[in-house]
């Protein structure tokens, strides 16, 4: 029998996430985290299927040892990397460039391309790098696949995707919408087809990825047409610590007039902004409570989140013409009732609203939390990007003659 086995992992500066699926049914075989790595604090938790978690702490130094490490409690569960049963590893890598439009089996030229991407992706690709460059290492006999935060998004129209600044200076420094969580919103713009039992090609969906970092977009037929985040996850809404959209011009004016340096505006609108900067907290569940309790500062910053998704929600209709559904994903999406019921009050002159029974319910799946008689469905889909990557990599070994 042919492996089905595949390895899916998620490589930070400072952690690795992983889970090992089997695709002939999905089932997750194994699922970690390997965080603090390069600190004597170093914390592994690993869960395999139908088991207890396993956790431990302590010194792991660097990527290849969190890998070893990974490895050596998989061998425990019989799981290991050694096992004939593993088809492939898939790797999320964070920006592919206008080049990288599918997912990718990894050889040097590859890896070379991704180097080359690092200046837009500082935070990211380095560490994707290391994590494929350690599993080649562990398993150098091995399929190992690239799977692209930006790939979704490379179907946008130019006019979507083009800055309107100098076409030269542009190309010559890259600068364009590339756009991110791109596993995200295809894995959940497909999923809402689903739900709705219609094709993806014939449902044209507003997808909101809510988490700390957030983003929108527009999915016609299955492709996606426009998206909220830009060269980097800066631009956009309004996320857990960063800015979103903003003038331009407010960087030169804190050089100028605040005296601040480019990595100081840089930490400010990545890290000081968003929910954070405007009220201290970037949890939506402490916000929340205390706007409840009457925390004046709090109430403001829901209440420009929420002015933000609705202008992106007003816009992606528009861009679409038609909508068949706006859906609310990952944490914040999945699991906030009341900002899912807030950014889409008022807008019932395009065909959206909820049922606050519905909306107020709480489930693990997919699900509809509109009205029955809704012109446009509002839903909720719990994303899994470790599943897309799963898939777009062992379609792609399959489709390779690889051991798949």
């Amino acid at each position: 029998m042919s492996p089905t086995r595949v390895l899916v992992l998620n490589s930070g500066s400072s952690s690795v996430k992983y889970q090992l699926l089997d695709m002939r049914d999905g089932d997750r075989l194994a699922v970690g985290l390997v965080e603090r790595i390069g600190e004597e604090t170093s914390r592994l938790k690993h869960t395999p299927e139908g088991g207890e978690s396993r956790e431990w702490s302590g010194a792991v130094a660097d990527h290849e040892s969190a890998l070893k490490a990974v490895a050596a409690e998989l061998a425990k569960d019989g799981l290991g990397l050694d096992s004939p049963e593993l088809a492939a590893i898939g790797h999320r890598v964070v920006h592919g460039g206008r080049r990288f439009t599918e997912p990718t089996v990894i050889d040097d030229a590859v890896l070379a391309e991704i180097e080359r991407l690092i200046p837009v992706a500082p935070l990211h690709n380095p560490a994707n790098l290391t994590g494929i460059r350690t599993a080649r290492d562990l398993r150098p006999d091995l399929p190992q696949v690239a799977v692209f935060d930006t790939a979704f998004h490379t179907t946008m129209p130019e006019s979507a995707a083009r800055y309107a600044i100098d076409v030269e200076t542009a190309d010559a420094h890259r600068i364009r919408r590339y756009g991110f969580h791109g596993t995200s919103h295809a894995y959940v713009s497909r999923e809402t087809a689903r739900l709705l039992g219609r094709a993806p090609e014939d449902v044209n969906v507003i997808v909101l990825h809510l988490g700390n970092g957030a983003s929108a977009s527009a999915v016609r037929g299955g492709r996606c047409v426009d998206t909220s985040m830009g060269l980097t996850p800066l631009e956009g809404l309004v996320m857990g610590t960063r800015s979103g959209d903003l003038d331009p011009a407010v960087i030169f004016h804190l050089m100028r007039v605040g005296g601040m340096s480019a990595d100081e505006i840089d930490t400010l609108l990545n890290k000081r902004s968003g929910l954070i900067g405007l009220c201290g907290d970037n949890d939506m569940r402490e916000i929340r409570r205390r706007v409840d309790a009457g925390d004046e500062r709090a109430r403001l910053a829901f209440d420009i989140y929420i002015h933000r998704l609705k202008k992106y929600i007003g816009a992606y209709y528009a861009v679409l013409g038609r909508v068949d559904a706006v859906v609310f994903t990952a944490g914040v999406g999945e699991n906030a009732a009341a900002v899912r019921e807030a950014a889409v009050a008022g807008l019932e002159g395009l065909g959206l609203a909820v049922d606050g029974e519905l909306n107020a319910g709480r489930g693990d799946g997919a699900r509809l939390v509109s009205p029955p008689d809704a012109r446009v469905a509002v839903a909720v889909v719990p994303t899994d990007e470790e599943m897309e990557i799963a898939t777009q990599t062992y379609a792609l070994v399959k489709e390779s003659g690889n051991p798949a």
